[in-house]
């Protein structure tokens, strides 16, 4: 079974590693020299590197999980790729314009990543601009966190009608779980745990900080995704961890912010000019139409603890379609329309 595993694994190592030997048959005087003593093996004359294997071990590590092949088995994987690539050479397969064109796309993206890592490692974040990170999105967050539970439905009469049952001492989890959009496959109760409010759709939020501890929203909520209940079970202040608990987490947010930024004075610098239509001339067929409403998709960061402080958020259009009382919530249908910012963190299941 191990055998079958590991070509698996190293299919994407596979290719790269085929691009050099061909590109090093097209330029002989480029080609790495790798002595004898320096080799885990020599396949006709050509000897694989005791760096190509110790590369293959830590990338398998890293996919595996930690996982560890029997060195004899990357050994065999390797050689058998070196006698593919020698067949290919020999087959003159570099020279198809398919190979070519594959290499091409390969070499583009290897450099794309390698400026990306060049530019990051040439301006790195500064603990200052980690400061200002964290003043503005964490420590300026300073606010009340509420933890509540929240039943949706489709209609407001069936949410007026749910209301009559709590007014008449019904268990708000049980009916939850009964009646809620959100509720029946989870079985949580409806259960939202701890949130700010800045996390909820507007509508949502401004009715949950008016309810006291306990209170329960006599009139239906209406949001893009239907009508809610909501509970307001308790609240707490927000107290922010401090800068150094997560002070590694937000570099890759101030990282992805400078390359963006690189990018963009690329961009402006560049002559571009774009030779396709961007729209299509066919039209698609017409459909029925459907409410679209906004899903936030979030990358949390947490502090030392594993508690959430802050999160890159990326908002998704989401067509709301119709739900029948065993249906599944509504699936994303585009792409993300906007560009990600950090947000201060909450765990939800009802976003923007």
């Amino acid at each position: 079974m191990k055998r079958k595993i590991i070509p698996l694994l190293i299919a994407s190592t596979a290719f790269i590693a085929g691009c050099d030997q061909l590109s090093n048959t097209n330029s002989a005087s480029s080609e790495p020299v790798v002595n004898k003593a320096d080799a885990i093996a020599v396949v006709n004359g050509h000897y694989i590197a005791k760096a190509t294997l110790e590369k293959l071990e830590k990338e398998i590590a890293e996919r595996s999980h930690g996982q560890v092949f029997p060195k004899e088995k990357l050994i065999e994987e390797l050689i058998q790729r070196e006698l593919l690539v020698q067949d290919a050479e020999q087959k003159h397969l570099e020279k198809s314009a398919e190979i070519l064109a594959q290499l091409d796309s390969a070499k583009k993206t290897l450099l794309t990543q390698a400026d990306v890592q060049d530019f990051i490692k040439a301006n790195p974040v500064t603990d200052a601009e980690i400061k200002a990170e964290y003043d503005s999105k964490v420590a300026g967050e300073n606010g009340t966190e509420y933890k509540a539970r929240h039943i949706l439905v489709k209609t407001e009469d069936e949410a007026k009608k749910i209301v009559t049952e709590l007014d008449k001492g019904g268990d708000f989890a049980k009916l939850a779980n009964k009646y809620s959009l959100d509720g029946k496959e989870a079985q949580n109760g409806g259960d939202l745990g701890w949130f700010a409010p800045s996390q909820m759709v507007a509508p949502f939020s401004e009715a949950l900080v008016k309810l006291e501890k306990g209170q329960y929203t006599k009139t239906p909520v209406k949001t893009q995704f239907g009508w809610h209940i909501i509970l307001r079970e308790d609240s707490k202040a927000q107290t922010p961890p401090p800068l150094d608990a997560v002070k590694e987490q937000l570099m890759p947010f101030l990282q992805r912010k400078k390359v963006q930024t690189m990018i963009e004075n690329l961009r402006k610098q560049a002559k571009v000019e774009i030779l396709v239509p961007l729209t299509d001339d066919v039209k698609p067929a017409p459909v029925a139409e459907q409410p679209v409403a906004e899903e936030v998709v979030v990358e949390e960061v947490k502090d030392k603890d594993g508690k959430v402080v802050a999160e890159e958020v990326i908002i998704k259009e989401e067509v709301i379609k119709d739900k029948s009382a065993g249906a599944k919530p509504a699936e994303a249908q585009a792409a993300p329309v906007v560009e990600a910012v950090p947000a201060a963190a909450a765990q939800t299941e009802v976003k923007k």
